[in-house]
């Protein structure tokens, strides 16, 4: 995933009013542009421009992931003054934006409008249902976005120094502002799972440290630009101390107390459990999978039969393999068999890493628009990996000092099978959401929040289509290999299953933990992972089958009608180039192309 988110995101949730926004560093597409300047146009791209500058300066941390020196020196505010006060900002340029009249857009004007006006009413959708009472998950958060207060912050002179200083000081402000709104929302019973807050109380607990130097916030101090003298960078250390100890451990410590021994947390598992929750999930199934005609049950039944088929294709390659055992016995033998498993960490990374430039060496066969920016293996840091997924990516802005990072969880070796890397690296890498997200950097002529725009659907939706294309690439080696990317499908198909059935059918999380291993060779230590992320993030597992399935819809459509005037790389270029959609959206981008290639003479 990104980060993903994101992928992903894919940058860090910060929380549920900024994740509205469409505010997500990172990860987008590429677009041309109509060049026609219409009347309607200069007045949309005002009111966009301006959008822009008002979302980063709400989001500081979203500002300083995207390379702006926007607010070094404060976490957001998110007082229910401070949403109402956004509510009512979001809702005037929505209807600044629905007074323009169509007919004075150009063809890209009124993509622009109609992208603006989705992002506008999903905010305003999130805000109505007060999402920002249970602001974080398993995977991500605010107290992970206050983990990465520096990501982003380019750290040349004093002055940068002392604004991350003051950002530092701001935390427990921002823990006691989302702590208050969790307050209410258990008093509203709109609560998080008590599993949720068990899974997320170590990584919490593990920022208490002895000394402020161990803590990782004082990891820019530690080699300092060399343009900020000594005597100041020993005074910078020094505050830098003072404010770990003083403010941000306290902060922690204080958010750990609170979710461990006040916060009222659910016994139950189910989003349409709690007040409101029928609309409440509703509302992530269309957010996460941007499909307004999809049921919770007609999901649940796409899922059943994708299963179905997966696992045919699953057990043709054990009948080949000639193994003396049923599909259990085969899913055992993988997880605990030495041969699939690195010895060490840095083993696993070199694998990774040959994997990578494998692929790398068959990107252009299958692409014709292959983006500047490149990527690296990284491993996921010590603080979080036990409670982390196999891998995710996180992209970089173009100024960055570094490219985008593919991050390799190493914590239990034995929990990450060799088998598995082809598929994870074509999904978090390239032509995944690295290659994704490095063309969008690259969009010219489009307003800025497209360029910071990022929809499940179609991301997470492109990864998965990756993971099977990588079968064209020639990237699967082995049957085992070819195994682990059917199981990689098959845990994208269980959640479709599992998600609406854990949140509109009242499953259990050990029958969920159950279907997973029925019908995956994913280790134990991922299935509990990855379970209690669908608990506690609903709507979003589900993005990833159902962009995919829309995405092989669109290229068999494609080549069924144009035949030998069908271009692989053609096609996938402008899967891409027009940056991040909506699926019905992407579907009318596609059917344009289809009708303007048959034109063609």
């Amino acid at each position: 995933m990104r980060a993903a988110h994101l992928k992903a995101m894919k940058t860090a949730l910060i929380s549920a009013v900024f994740l509205c926004m469409g505010v997500a560093q990172g990860q987008v597409g590429t677009a041309g542009s109509d060049a026609v300047a219409n009347p309607g146009d200069a007045r949309l791209d005002a009111i966009m421009s301006e959008y822009w500058d008002f979302s980063l300066q709400e989001d500081p941390i979203a500002a300083s992931g995207a390379g702006l020196k926007i607010g070094n020196d404060r976490l957001p505010a998110v007082t229910p003054a401070d949403v109402k006060r956004r509510q009512q900002i979001l809702e005037r340029y929505r209807g600044r934006v629905q007074d323009i009249r169509p007919s004075s857009l150009s063809a890209n004007g009124r993509v622009n409008a109609e992208l603006f006006e989705w992002v506008l009413d999903d905010a305003i959708d999130a805000i109505e249902l007060r999402l920002d009472r249970i602001p974080f998950n398993t995977f991500s958060g605010f107290y992970m976005g206050a983990l990465h207060a520096s990501d982003g912050l380019r750290m040349e002179s004093a002055s940068d120094y002392e604004s991350y200083i003051k950002r530092m000081r701001d935390i427990p402000r921002y823990f006691a502002e989302n702590m208050a709104n969790m307050q209410a929302g258990s008093n509203q019973n709109f609560v998080l799972p008590r599993i949720v807050i068990d899974g997320v109380l170590p990584t919490i607990r593990a920022q208490v440290k002895d000394a402020p130097e161990d803590s990782s916030f004082y990891e820019p101090f530690r080699e300092m630009s060399s343009r900020v003298d000594e005597a100041a960078q020993q005074r910078l250390r020094a505050e830098a101390r003072e404010v770990i100890a003083g403010h941000v451990m306290p902060a922690f410590a204080r958010l750990a107390k609170f979710l461990d021994t006040e916060y009222e947390a659910s016994s139950t598992l189910g989003a349409e459990q709690l007040a409101g929750g029928e609309d409440y999930y509703q509302f992530q199934i269309r957010r996460y999978t941007t499909l307004v005609d999809k049921t919770s049950e007609q999901i649940h039944q796409i899922g059943l039969q994708e299963v179905r088929r997966i696992r045919g294709e699953m057990d043709r390659i054990i009948a080949e393999l000639n193994f003396d055992g049923d599909f259990r016995q085969f899913a055992e033998f993988l997880r605990t068999d030495p041969q699939f498993y690195a010895k060490t960490a840095e083993e696993l990374l070199q694998v990774a890493a040959s994997t990578a430039k494998r692929i790398d060496y068959r990107m252009p066969g299958y692409f014709g628009l292959l983006p500047r920016q490149p990527y690296g293996i990284v491993p996921v840091p010590d603080e979080i990996a036990p409670n982390y997924t196999t891998g995710a990516y996180y992209g970089a802005p173009l100024n960055s000092d570094h490219g985008g990072a593919l991050w390799i969880n190493t914590y239990a070796l034995d929990q990450r099978p060799l088998y598995e890397l082809p598929a994870l690296i074509l999904h978090e890498g390239v032509p995944g959401h690295h290659h994704q997200n490095a063309i969008g950097l690259e969009m010219r002529d489009v307003p800025e929040f497209r360029k910071n725009l990022y929809f499940s659907a179609f991301g997470e939706g492109w990864a998965l289509y990756t993971e099977k294309l990588g079968v064209e690439m020639g990237i699967y080696q082995t049957p085992y290999e070819h195994f682990g990317r059917l199981s990689y499908e098959m845990w994208r198909a269980c959640r479709l299953v599992i998600d609406t059935g854990i949140h509109a059918k009242g499953w259990s999380r050990q029958q969920a933990i159950d279907f997973m291993s029925d019908n995956t060779s994913l280790s134990e230590g991922n299935i509990r992972a990855e379970i209690d992320r669908y608990i506690s993030w609903p709507g979003q597992a589900l993005a990833y089958k159902l962009g995919e399935l829309k995405i092989w819809e669109l290229r068999e459509k494609s080549e069924r009608l144009l035949g030998e005037r069908f271009d692989l790389r053609s096609f996938h270029d402008l899967l891409l180039r027009n940056g991040a959609l909506p699926m019905a959206m992407l579907e009318s981008v596609v059917e344009r192309y289809i009708d303007e290639t048959l034109q063609q003479q």
